[in-house]
């Protein structure tokens, strides 16, 4: 365990030096947090699930359209995105925004999700919400359970559209969450990311301005007058996603940049692991005492200076080999992990070759190295 130990200290000790350079060196100005117009925000990073801003994120309001997030959440587990839908008349002339279904047309699936999240179409809700088995009522209990499958204490559905109701709420941190989830589906990520779309004889464009205005890949949009402004968004930059959500923002596009200049500016990149020498791992039965070990992969990531903290690198062998090695023969693997996450994973190899000198251990003492080998 000692080589491991000191080539884990070799990198944290390169780690601390480099995010002191970063932090000394970044402007005070980086890390002041913003003011925003909200009512209620949060900056989310779904790398770990950590809150980078927060503005009275817990307290639960009305979310408007975002609530469609969740209905195209629950559609997507449920109907084949090529089923054909027949429009029925009572999905036709529903309150608030609407892309127009006239009862008797057919669309697929696909086409009323773009409606849904590009359009914010009350009426794509209604369609999706009534092609379940179990009716609108039913897909709404879907939604719920939903919710708490994901674990969220402080949201409660309605409908599938947004319209404002007494027990329709969610949290700024508690939609961030759904946010998240949503955008691990590539399906609903490559929807909530279009611009515009033509479909089914219509063309559609996102109501998210941010797609537009600052490179953003999502996610919704949303707006009564009880609930004012909301909106959810996604942005990427360096390889790293964060999540914002204002409720009640009379400035929400504002609020959003805002955010996510504060947020990146607080991610700074790290080399967590560079190609070449790894350790080293001891020898027996074998001319030599040790043998070194090395990577082909490098790995970088931006990160915070909290989450730099709590990463590890670990390697997964055998605690002792047996026998001769090879040059560029596998021994195991290298992982880089984030509370527990595997954020990266590689093969490690012998770096030399070497010769055995005795036999080879019996069975049983193969077994008791096996039951005592290193594990992550």
């Amino acid at each position: 365990m000692v080589y491991w130990q000191v080539i884990v200290l070799i990198k944290r000790t390169f780690l601390a030096f480099f995010s002191a350079f970063f932090l000394f060196s970044a402007p005070v100005s980086a890390f002041t947090e913003p003011s925003v117009s909200a009512q209620s925000a949060v900056l989310y990073d779904p790398l770990d699930g950590s809150v980078l801003y927060q503005k009275k994120a817990t307290e639960p309001r009305g979310m408007a359209s975002t609530t469609k997030i969740m209905t195209a959440l629950v559609a997507l587990e449920q109907y084949d995105l090529q089923e054909t839908v027949t429009v029925r008349k009572e999905w036709c002339g529903i309150e608030g925004s609407s892309i127009y279904l006239r009862a008797g047309e057919q669309l697929t699936v696909s086409d009323l999700l773009y409606g849904l999240l590009l359009e914010s179409g009350n009426d794509a809700a209604a369609a999706l919400a009534g092609l379940d088995p179990d009716g609108e009522q039913g897909f709404v209990q879907k939604m719920n359970e939903k919710a708490e499958a994901l674990g969220l204490q402080h949201t409660h559905f309605e409908n599938p559209s947004g319209l404002d109701g007494e027990t329709h709420y969610t949290t700024a941190l508690e939609l961030a969450q759904i946010a998240a989830f949503a955008m691990k589906d590539p399906v609903f990520a490559r929807i909530a990311s279009t611009e515009q779309i033509t479909v089914s004889g219509r063309t559609w464009t996102n109501h998210n301005r941010l797609l537009r205005e600052i490179g953003a890949c999502g996610v919704k949009t949303g707006f009564t007058k009880s609930c004012g402004r909301c909106l959810v968004s996604a942005k990427e930059q360096n390889g790293r996603m964060l999540l914002c959500v204002t409720l009640n923002a009379p400035n929400d596009w504002a609020d959003h940049k805002a955010l996510y200049e504060y947020g990146f500016s607080r991610l700074q990149p790290y080399d967590l692991l560079g190609a070449g020498d790894c350790g080293s791992v001891p020898l027996i039965s074998n001319e030599r005492k040790v043998s070194r070990l090395y990577t082909n992969e490098s790995f970088s990531v931006w990160l915070t200076e909290e989450q730099r903290q709590r990463m590890t690198v670990s390697v997964c062998g055998p605690r002792f080999w047996y026998g001769a090695t090879q040059a560029g023969q596998r021994y195991g693997t290298l992982q880089i992990r984030l509370d527990g996450q595997v954020l990266f994973e590689t093969p490690v190899y012998f770096s030399e070759n070497t010769r055995e000198t005795t036999p080879e251990p019996s069975r049983f003492s193969r077994w008791i190295d096996f039951l005592f080998r290193r594990r992550i």
